[in-house]
């Protein structure tokens, strides 16, 4: 499984930067270069239930063996660097960080919570 990862990453060597930042490019005379934030992983796995005494197990059915991977990945736009007569800016994409950043707060919010809760001395919940 590791020689076929190995041998993907180095067949797309940009894999890395161009993901993220994609490629360049030019709309309406200013050059774009996107934003994204980008993750991906690759999972395997083996099994086998054989029962010591060759019997039905639990379910009803015998022994038997099984194997599997997969992967996947995400990406997000958060933004572009846009050229422009001061030089690059960043230009946010809003929503696409107010989607992001909904799950830190509500985290954040909560572990702020059961602090405020274990230093009053309540029970945590």
């Amino acid at each position: 499984m590791a020689n076929i990862i190995e041998n993907l990453v180095q067949s797309v060597p940009s894999w890395g930067a161009k993901l993220a930042y994609g490629e360049r490019t030019t709309v309406d005379g200013h050059e774009l270069v996107p934003v994204a934030l980008v993750g991906f992983g690759f999972g395997g796995g083996e099994g086998s239930s054989e029962l010591p005494d060759g019997g039905l197990g639990p379910t009803g059915m015998g022994g038997g063996e099984g194997s599997g991977g997969g992967g996947g990945g995400y990406a997000v736009p958060i933004g572009a660097y846009v050229g422009g007569p001061d030089g690059l800016r960043f230009r946010p994409n809003r929503i696409a960080l107010m989607v992001v950043a909904v799950p830190v707060v509500t985290a954040a919010g909560m572990a702020l919570a059961q602090i405020i809760r274990a230093f009053r001395g309540g029970a945590p919940t």
